[in-house]
């Protein structure tokens, strides 16, 4: 079955388990069950051979969470991440523990905001455990990195794996943008400029959400790396460092399209309102060379005594060059004032 075409709870266990992998010293990641999970958390660490384990869980599936309290020794902070939902993307220190809220996007994103959804990962120095409601592409591409043999030394090293990961996504997400804002730029220079204002905007409200919701909070990695937990060493907290100034470059070119996105939506009201400008400036001068005529019509048309040239076998050409006369000027009148 194709991996786009999945459900949110194919593939997990009764206790909501998508995925659990045990990492030893130097080596790849071993699939293993949720019960030989608990047995090798049982086991006392052997600091010479260090090794952790990584289980993702499917939060669709309500027994999860409630797994996850009653054999996991984890911080009351990832449970009331859990409950707030959605947030901003963060990583902070509780309890020498990293909690961390991964903003990322659907499979087939498509520029909607109800395809962003969150992640939330705790990690520690043999753990580290994430959630998911809806199927998300950033740690679907670090569950393929881990069954494709990618090694990885420590808990934070996966969390520094996803986050770049999420960087990737975002730097495509921003390409897939810039084009279609190239596509929006060449139909307003050729004048197709009436079906991209709705699309203009419906992009630079994604873009503006994804900034908001993919930005790192800076006052909790700020904390977090001037007070690191214990067990972190400092080739993990470089690491770490490296990945989010990464994507404060990204989070940059982000907010420079919001900037071009907002020139050209200007652009286009400008041109809506010269298009209008125009269309008033032709019916005001229809209106200016139809009035001397009206005029003349309707004083020629009262039936009353003394009307001018009723009798004359040349009173039509008399009042024709007239009202010719006035036509031409008001004409030129109103060209003149447009100039």
């Amino acid at each position: 079955m194709d991996t786009l075409t999945l459900p949110a709870a194919y593939g997990s266990d009764p206790d909501g388990l998508i995925c659990g992998f045990l990492f030893a010293q130097g080596q790849p990641g071993r699939p293993i069950s949720l019960d030989e999970a608990l047995a090798c958390l049982a086991e006392p660490p052997s600091a010479p051979h260090r090794s952790f384990v990584w289980l993702h869980f499917n939060l669709a599936d309500a027994s999860a969470e409630s797994w996850m309290r009653t054999h996991l020794a984890l911080a009351p902070e990832f449970f009331e991440a859990l409950r707030e939902g959605s947030r901003t993307t963060r990583i902070e220190d509780a309890a020498d523990h990293l909690v961390a809220v991964v903003n990322d996007v659907a499979f087939e994103f498509s520029f909607e905001p109800s395809e962003i959804a969150s992640l939330w990962m705790t990690v520690n120095e043999r753990l580290a455990v994430s959630a998911r409601l809806h199927p998300l592409r950033s740690v679907d591409r670090l569950r393929r990195s881990v069954k494709d043999g990618t090694r990885f030394t420590s808990p934070v090293t996966l969390l520094n794996h996803l986050l770049r990961d999420q960087g990737d996504v975002l730097v495509r997400i921003v390409r897939d943008a810039t084009l279609q804002v190239d596509t929006v730029e060449d139909n307003l220079q050729r004048g197709q400029f009436r079906a991209q204002r709705a699309a203009l905007g419906k992009l630079r409200r994604v873009l503006v959400r994804l900034q908001r919701l993919l930005a790192p909070e800076p006052g909790a990695l700020f904390r977090l790396l001037r007070q690191p937990p214990p067990w972190l060493d400092e080739h993990d907290l470089d690491d770490l460092r490296q990945s989010t100034e990464e994507f404060s470059l990204v989070l940059r070119d982000l907010a420079a399209l919001q900037e071009r996105i907002k020139l050209l939506q200007e652009e286009i009201t400008a041109q809506v309102g010269e298009q209008t400008n125009r269309s008033l400036f032709t019916l005001t001068v229809v209106t200016v060379l139809a009035l001397p005529i009206n005029i003349i019509a309707g004083l020629l048309g009262m039936n009353v005594g003394g009307i001018p040239l009723a009798d004359s076998p040349h009173g039509f050409l008399i009042i024709a060059l007239v009202v010719l006369s006035f036509t031409v000027v008001a004409g030129w009148l109103a060209f003149r004032r447009r100039d």
